[in-house]
């Protein structure tokens, strides 16, 4: 859909997801002028978009005087409580509310701005460069015309997939949410285990990052699955096989993996009450 289609958009937040995300319409083509920005502490990146797009800023949701037709919620899980209130007043009955906070369910949404159509997004910081994951799922209210809307929206900084369940939200959280940490993780692992083996602290570093960063560039850019492009770098007998051997024998990755997915999972839906 284009962002020309979408109408006024009102952006409350404009921290590291939120500004990524304004970053990203803007410069896919959004008319600065159907977008304003509601943050009583925006940060210095922000700032630069407002003054480079000419985008209108509010410190307070109360001072603006009309509904808009879509309200991206993206201010930290904490900050909802507070924020959902003084909303009212741009959030009308046919208002698009789309929510990228984690822990606060439709229901809790809902039970603050009304019956309208809402919609909760699963997003992941890889969005800063362009190269987001989110997941959305919607309330009853949402129709195909909401899903259009979110759709152009999340993709305009990466890739986006629409679930029907949400309680399944928490399973994406654990798995793309927190992603990105457990690829960065891996970085320092392998930085730390080059460096035990022998080679310069910033050798080892270097190495890892544009594996993982090389590795990465490979798998989006070709149709290949992953156990396939793996078995392209493993030759019979080999080292990297050695290396495999030990980290699929046993419990290895696999069940490491299984167990990190299902506390964060876990973790979660508690945090969600």
């Amino acid at each position: 859909m284009p962002f020309s289609d979408i109408g006024s958009l009102v952006l409350v937040g404009a921290g590291k997801m939120g500004g990524a995300m304004l970053h990203g319409w803007l410069k896919k083509g959004m008319n600065p002028k159907t977008v304003a920005i509601v943050d009583p502490h925006i940060g210095s990146e922000a700032f630069s978009m407002l003054i480079e797009y000419s985008v209108t800023h509010y410190k307070d949701a109360a001072d603006i005087g009309a509904p808009a037709d879509v309200v991206v919620l993206a201010v930290k899980p904490q900050q909802m409580g507070e924020a959902l209130p003084a909303l009212r007043r741009v959030v009308g009955p046919t208002t698009l509310v789309v929510s990228i906070a984690a822990g606060t369910t439709l229901a809790n949404l809902s039970a603050a701005l009304g019956d309208g159509p809402i919609i909760r997004v699963m997003p992941n910081t890889p969005a800063q460069v362009g190269q987001g994951m989110a997941v959305a799922v919607g309330n009853a209210a949402v129709t195909e015309a909401h899903r259009r809307i979110v759709t152009s929206l999340l993709n305009a900084v990466g890739k986006s997939a629409w679930i029907n369940d949400e309680g399944l939200i928490d399973v994406v959280t654990a798995l793309s949410g927190g992603g990105p940490a457990y690829v960065f993780l891996l970085v320092e692992a392998l930085a730390a285990a080059g460096e035990k083996a022998g080679l310069q602290p910033d050798l080892a570093m270097l190495l890892a990052r544009q594996t993982i960063v090389g590795a990465g560039a490979l798998l989006g850019s070709v149709p290949t699955d992953a156990a396939t492009l793996r078995k392209n770098v493993t030759s019979p007998g080999g080292t990297t096989a050695a290396a495999l051997g030990v980290l699929m024998g046993g419990q290895g990755w696999q069940g490491l993996i299984d167990e990190a997915i299902a506390a964060a999972t876990r973790r979660s839906r508690e945090l969600a009450g």
